[in-house]
């Protein structure tokens, strides 16, 4: 259980939310944002302090049912409700360390995708394995170390970073993949609270990159989904691509999907991009 991380969430979730979100009247004017801490004690059939001492992080580990009533209190999603169990210890944890080896099956997929980009990504955003056409619209993996793979290390750059480019690849969605990568991260760090790496990686983040840092803080976990993408590429300009990001449960990865509609200009974009990763005599490659 993550006691401050658990009390961190409870307080903005409590605090986005209005006397009438909930069929309470707004009354006189609040000090403070958001319901008070003893009306979600009560709608959520709880002590209010032992409510207080959750959001203070001093309380013993609720139960999965007191947690039921506080997401429905506070007006949770799915993705927030889950996340909160989490936090408080009622839902499995991964004990080791973020999955980085791909599966033999997975490359092969990767490798044999006709005109796709595709890439296989870990659960803290490192590039593990990727193909030519990702390497012809992307940037040739290969050429860096593994910090230098990390997406969320291109998303977020910090001071020192070797010409830093944000958003990377010249991305449409730049503002909306940085709050997916902190949203990700957030769930990642609660899933794997041994890893010393991804407690780095965001301890890193959030100390270099005030943008990090103030998204961190916002506590959000349910990031919306991607569906296109475009990038800016030096030699064929803009690509516009449908974007399929696939979990591996078993595994915590993702296999992300860049594709175009057949016959489209994109797809001539990828088809020549695709000869130009061939004469460079490039080959699918784990990390």
């Amino acid at each position: 259980m993550d006691k401050q991380e658990l009390a961190a969430f409870l307080r903005s979730r409590r605090e986005r939310l209005h006397p009438e979100d909930i069929g309470l009247p707004s009354g006189t004017r609040r000090r403070t944002p958001g319901l008070r801490r003893e009306e979600v004690a009560v709608l959520a059939h709880i002590s209010t302090e032992y409510y207080v001492r959750l959001e203070q992080g001093r309380a013993p580990r609720p139960s999965a049912e007191v947690l039921a009533g506080i997401a429905g209190t506070l007006r949770l999603t799915s993705a927030e409700s889950a996340h909160l169990h989490l936090l408080a210890g009622t839902l499995p944890l991964h004990r080791g360390t973020v999955q980085r080896e791909v599966r033999p099956s997975i490359l092969a997929v990767v490798e044999r995708l006709p005109q796709t980009a595709a890439i296989v990504m870990s659960a803290d955003f490192e590039v593990l394995a990727w193909n030519d056409l990702a390497v012809a619209l992307m940037e040739d993996f290969a050429g860096q170390d593994r910090a230098g793979r990390n997406l969320a290390r291109k998303a977020f750059p910090v001071a020192g970073s070797p010409l830093p480019v944000v958003p990377p690849y010249g991305i449409s969605d730049g503002t909306e993949f940085q709050q997916q990568v902190v949203m990700r991260l957030r769930t990642t760090l609660a899933q794997h609270p041994a890893d010393d790496e991804v407690a780095g990686l965001v301890q890193e983040l959030r100390t270099g990159n005030a943008d990090f840092a103030r998204l961190w803080e916002r506590q959000d976990v349910h990031p919306a989904p991607v569906l296109t993408k475009t990038f800016r590429h030096p030699a064929v300009g803009e690509v516009t691509v449908d974007c399929d990001a696939l979990e591996l449960t078993d595994q915590g990865q993702f296999l992300v999907l860049y594709t175009a509609p057949p016959g489209s200009r994109d797809a001539d974009a990828l088809a020549l991009l695709d000869v130009l990763g061939a004469d460079a005599g490039r080959a699918p490659r784990p990390s």
